[in-house]
C-alpha cells in the first residue's frame, strides 16, 4: 500500500513516526509525501497546546474527508491526541479506522493490516510500557542530522502540562539500545546526533540509580562518522558538575544546551511547581557561561500564567535583560484541561498574555540581534543543510544553531558542497538572526 506518514508536534514525536514508518516500510509499504496518490494515511498527532490540539484535529478532520468522498482505503491516528481523546474521536470522526496509544506505535503495521481485513481494533498499552521498535528506522529530516529520544514521559508534574497523563512516567532507553540506534544512524550518513527526551539531564535515574547522561555522552562521542552531539531540554536543576565537565572534555558536544526555565518570578515559578527559583537559575547559568564561556543558551517562557501580575511580569522582563540569553522562545500560557493550573484562580486574559508575549520577544530580538554582531570576525565549524544557487550560496548551521527552532549561516565558498559537509567559515556579517560566511 502507499501509505501518507503526517507527523505533528515535537521532535520527539517525529523519532515515534521515524519508528513506524520503518516499521511499515519493513512490511512492505511504500511511504509517499503526495496525498494524492496515498491510499493510506497514518497521522501522528499532537496535543501539548491549543494551538498544537487545533492543528492536529484539522488535519484529522481534513482527511477524514478524503476517506469519506473514497480517495482513502484507511485512516490511522496515532500519538498524544490519539492517546488522550480517543473516545472523542471515535464518537467525532466516524472516518478514523484505527486509533494508536502513544505506548503502542509499535503495532502500526499490525494495526494497517487489521484495518485492510476489515478487523480494525484500537491498540491502547499501559501508558508506563516501552514499545519495541523494529529494525529500521527511516530517518526524515534529510539525513546529515537526526533526533535520539533517550527517555520517554516525564516525572516533574509541573502544574501546566499534560505529558505525563498522556506520555507515562520517566522511562530511560537503555543506554546500549542508544548506542547501537546512534551506529546505525551513523552508517545512514549522520553527522549530528540530537539528545531529546521530556527531560534529557535525569537520564538513566530509573534504570541505573543514578543520572547517566554523561556517561551516555560519552559513550557516543566515541561513535565513527558523528561529528557534533547536541544536547536539548535539560532541567537546570538536574544540570550536574559532571555533565558540564563532559561538555567541556569532549569536542563532539556542541556548546550548546536548551534550558526551559518557563519564568523567572519565584510565586510563579511556585505556582507551576518546577524546582528552582531565580537565584538558582542566576547560579546556573552562571556556572555554564563560567565554565564554557562560548556556551550558546537557549530558554523557553511562558507569559499570563494564572495569578502572573504585572509584578510578575516586570521580573521576568529584568530577568531576560539581566540573562542575555542567545536564543529564546515565548508561549502565551494554553490552559489545558486536566492539568492543575487550568482550575487556578487568577486566569490571565488572552490580549494580556499575548501582549507580554510580544514584549518579551521584542526585548529577546534586540539581544539576539547583538548577538548574531558579535560573531562577526570569528571561526566557526558549519554543517552545510543545502544551497541557494541562484545566490551562490551554501546553507548551513553553526554550533549555536539547533534545527528549525534557530538561525543559519550563509556561506559563500569556491568549492562544490553537499549537504551533511562540515566546512571552516569565517564569520563576515550577520542579518537579524542569521549569519554570513567565507570557507577558509
Amino acid at each position: 500500500m502507499k501509505i501518507l506518514f503526517i507527523s505533528l508536534g515535537c521532535d520527539k514525536n517525529l523519532v515515534d513516526s521515524e519508528m513506524m514508518i520503518g516499521m511499515l516500510a519493513e512490511r512492505g509499504h511504500t511511504i509517499t509525501d503526495d496525498e494524492n496518490e496515498a491510499e493510506i494515511v497514518v497521522i501522528n498527532t499532537c496535543c501539548f497546546i491549543n494551538d498544537a490540539k487545533q492543528e492536529s484535529i484539522d488535519t484529522i478532520l481534513q482527511m477524514a474527508e478524503r476517506k469519506k468522498s473514497g480517495q482513502l482505503k484507511a485512516l490511522l491516528v496515532s500519538g498524544c491526541l490519539a492517546q488522550r481523546y480517543k473516545e472523542e474521536i471515535q464518537k467525532e470522526i466516524p472516518e478514523v479506522d484505527e486509533i494508536i496509544g502513544t505506548s503502542s506505535f509499535d503495532k502500526i503495521a499490525e494495526a494497517v493490516d487489521e484495518v485492510l481485513k476489515g478487523t480494525p481494533q484500537n491498540k491502547f498499552a499501559d501508558i508506563n510500557s516501552v514499545p519495541i521498535a523494529g529494525k529500521k528506522r527511516i530517518v526524515t529530516t534529510g539525513g546529515h542530522f537526526a533526533y535520539l529520544k533517550i527517555a520517554e514521559g516525564c516525572d516533574k508534574h509541573c502544574t501546566y502540562c499534560i505529558i505525563p497523563k498522556v506520555r507515562g512516567n520517566y522511562r530511560s532507553v537503555p543506554m546500549e539500545l542508544l548506542v547501537r540506534e546512534a551506529q546505525e544512524l551513523a552508517k545512514q550518513g549522520v553527522k549530528e546526533l540530537i539528545l531529546v527526551a521530556q527531560e534529557t539531564t535525569v537520564y538513566g535515574k530509573d534504570l541505573y540509580n543514578e543520572k547517566r547522561l554523561p556517561q551516555l555522552l560519552r559513550e557516543l562521542a566515541q561513535i565513527e562518522g558523528i561529528a557534533f552531539i547536541r544536547i536539548l531540554y535539560c532541567y537546570p536543576e538536574e544540570i550536574t558538575q559532571e555533565l558540564i565537565a563532559v561538555m567541556k572534555e569532549e569536542p563532539k558536544i556542541c556548546h550548546y544546551l536548551d534550558i526551559p526555565i518557563q519564568h523567572a518570578s519565584d510565586d510563579i515559578l511556585k505556582r507551576m511547581g518546577r524546582r528552582t527559583n531565580q537565584n538558582d537559575l542566576q547560579e546556573i547559568i552562571g556556572k555554564l557561561r563560567s565554565e564554557i564561556p562560548d556556551i550558546c543558551l537557549r530558554t523557553t517562557l511562558i507569559t499570563g500564567f494564572p495569578g502572573e501580575t504585572h509584578s510578575d511580569f516586570k521580573e521576568l522582563k529584568e530577568f531576560v535583560a539581566k540573562m542575555q540569553f542567545d536564543r529564546l522562545g515565548v508561549f502565551p500560557y494554553s490552559p489545558e484541561e486536566g492539568t492543575p493550573a487550568a482550575s487556578m484562580k487568577g486566569q490571565v486574559p488572552a490580549f494580556i498574555k499575548n501582549r507580554r508575549r510580544n514584549e518579551i520577544m521584542r526585548l529577546q530580538q534586540k539581544i539576539a540581534f547583538e548577538k548574531a554582531a558579535e560573531m562577526v570576525g570569528t571561526k566557526v565549524k558549519v554543517l552545510i543543510e543545502g544551497s541557494l544557487p541562484e545566490d551562490g550560496v551554501y546553507i548551513g548551521r553553526t554550533y549555536k544553531d539547533a534545527p528549525n527552532v534557530d538561525g543559519y549561516i550563509f556561506v559563500k565558498s569556491n568549492r562544490e558542497r553537499m549537504t551533511g559537509d562540515i566546512v571552516d567559515v569565517l564569520v563576515t556579517g550577520s542579518h537579524e538572526y542569521d549569519l554570513t560566511g567565507e570557507e577558509e
